[in-house]
């Protein structure tokens, strides 16, 4: 299914593009309907209405890129527990974070999210992870996305909840609760968490 999905992003992709470059009618005729047709395969495959996923992409201005998602890495002082925020879509933790802020940069973003969620000043120390989700088990879903986690230390600040958040909370990384997989799934959680307790500076990337 996901490499189903993949395809269909892509057949998306070629059919924006032809609508942002094509110079006659007759062209344009044809890429809305593999457009339509994309859409129509893409909301069956993913779960969503196609209306909905409509509803989801703005038009396209300018050629097509993927989307990136940011995360944040943040340790108990002792390093034995993880700081995940338990999210108001789906009642399920994830690492603090969100889609990356166009006039930000990944790091400035991370910190922004941390700040946001969990009210704490962090400052980022390391890439530990460029992930395409692709490659990882998620759940179907219609945006093409690369994740990035950064590792961050607290600076300053008193843990509490965001307003765009249910709850935040340490977790032992042997007792996770449940996770909000189309943000973050327990295998690249424990892939970060080990490279820091390991202290390898090399980054994970697919």
């Amino acid at each position: 299914m996901a490499d189903y999905l993949t395809q269909l992003k892509k057949i998306k992709t070629l059919a924006d593009t032809g609508l942002l470059y094509s110079q006659n009618d007759y062209d344009r005729e044809r890429y809305n309907e593999l457009l339509e047709i994309a859409l129509e395969l893409m909301a069956e495959a993913s779960g969503n209405n196609t209306t909905a996923l409509k509803a989801m992409f703005a038009p396209v201005t300018d050629y097509p890129t993927v989307k990136t998602d940011v995360r944040a890495l943040i340790l108990s002082e002792d390093k034995t527990k993880i700081l995940l925020t338990q999210e108001s879509a789906d009642g399920k933790w994830s690492l603090p974070g969100g889609w990356a802020d166009i006039g930000s940069s990944p790091k400035e973003t991370a910190i922004k999210e941390a700040w946001e969620e969990t009210g704490l000043t962090v400052e980022t120390t390391s890439l530990l992870a460029v992930f395409d989700k692709r490659l990882h088990p998620h759940p179907p879903q219609p945006f093409y996305v690369y994740k990035m986690v950064f590792l961050c230390e607290t600076i300053s600040g008193e843990l509490k909840k965001g307003f765009d958040v249910l709850d935040v909370q340490y977790f032992d990384i042997s007792n996770l609760p449940e996770l909000s997989e189309d943000r973050i799934l327990k295998s690249q959680i424990e892939l970060v968490y080990k490279k820091v307790i390991e202290k390898d500076s090399v980054t994970y990337f697919d």
